[in-house]
């Protein structure tokens, strides 16, 4: 059982939406999960740039957007599942979405730990991760459908990883969980969901927190750590904002969705 405080930041934040009242009419919006750093902010940034509303999901708040017009947020924690299926089961995202024309849905909350070989992995931190990393995607990504019936576009991106695609050793969770997102896009694909699209995009090598962590972790957890110190010395690094506009470029692309999963590094540039 949720605290009572906790709950009740819940239950208040369901239907206050003060800034996008403003925005009532605008045709086209998002939901970021992870939007108060790194990735996840400049995301919210790009789309708030292009005249695009904003819901943002994570466990904390982003007092830097507050007073952006067009942009709310609401604090859940996205590796607690039953907390998150408590609010998936109101009507914030029924209340955002409604009168949209297109609706998108970028999963990027994301953690990289435990990082360490099988049988050093904390049970307790392999849980938080599956938790936040696959529970928290595929639970948002049905409620994102289920709320935005009456959209005539709807736009899926799970931010993935090359992680998913390529094998490292201490990464074992990152790795499957990210992998996770990728076939699910594969098999959502498959659905042929009414005016819905889904891609599991992997956005490059991005300086963030993530990056840090992965650099400080000692080479008997993580023995590639060198490659990933070498990127940041040589200047290989995408920021978070290149990579945010190469994401949200392609998600309102017209070939958005044509494959289940692909790589910013990849996509036609232009």
């Amino acid at each position: 059982m949720q605290p009572r405080d906790s709950r009740a930041k819940m239950i208040g934040t369901s239907t206050a939406f003060s800034n996008l009242n403003m925005n009532a009419t605008t045709s086209v919006r998002a939901i970021v999960t992870g939007h108060t750093r790194g990735l996840g902010a400049a995301l919210a940034e790009q789309l708030l740039a292009r005249g695009i509303a904003v819901l943002g999901v994570a466990r904390s708040r982003n007092e830097a957007l507050a007073a952006r017009a067009g942009f709310d947020q609401v604090e859940v924690d996205l590796s607690d599942a039953n907390r998150l299926a408590q609010f998936l089961a109101g009507d914030t995202l029924g209340n955002f979405l409604r009168g949209a024309q297109t609706a998108l849905l970028f999963n990027n909350a994301g953690m990289v730990q435990p990082i360490g070989p099988v049988e050093a992995q904390d049970v307790a931190a392999i849980a938080q991760a599956v938790a936040l990393n696959v529970c928290a995607p595929l639970m948002l990504a049905s409620a994102f459908a289920a709320a935005s019936p009456d959209a005539g576009d709807r736009r899926i991106v799970h931010i993935s990883s090359g992680a998913a695609r390529h094998p490292y050793a201490g990464w074992s969770v990152y790795c499957a969980t990210k992998a996770a997102l990728d076939h699910h896009a594969r098999s959502v694909a498959l659905d042929q969901n009414r005016a819905l699209r889904i891609c599991s995009v992997a956005p490059g090598v991005v300086d963030t927190n993530m990056q840090a962590e992965i650099r400080s972790t000692g080479l008997d957890k993580f023995p590639m750590r060198e490659k990933f110190e070498e990127l940041k010395r040589s200047g290989k690094l995408s920021t978070a904002e290149e990579s945010a506009a190469k994401l949200v470029d392609y998600a309102l692309s017209d070939t958005f969705g044509a494959v289940a999963t692909a790589d910013v590094r990849e996509l036609p540039q232009g």
